[in-house]
């Protein structure tokens, strides 16, 4: 069986990889029992840096949507030259809140 796919980087995640469910509505917006995707867990980071609960729910609620916004994609290009194992600390630091 082969490794799932990360939606947001489209990297294989290995088993051994640390890795995180992403409600794609945020829980907190009422998304509790909605669907969820597997990520690895520098990409769930990543996500959660850059934009708000609020920002997730309205308009960034499908990997496509996540994957349009600017930051993201910059963000997707450059983990996507790594390895599928790759862990660091987020680049570029949090959202200003």
């Amino acid at each position: 069986m082969s490794d799932p796919i990360c939606p947001l980087c489209k990297r294989p995640i290995p088993p051994d990889v640390k890795q995180s469910h992403h409600h794609l509505i945020p829980r907190l917006k009422g998304g509790k029992g909605g669907p969820t995707v597997l990520l690895h867990h520098i990409c769930h980071r990543e996500i959660h840096a850059t934009l708000s609960e609020a920002e997730l729910a309205r308009e960034y609620n499908t990997p496509e949507a996540l994957r349009s916004h600017p930051r993201l994609a910059k963000f997707v290009e450059w983990v996507a030259r790594r390895p599928p194992g790759f862990l660091s600390r987020v680049p570029g630091g949090r959202r200003k809140r």
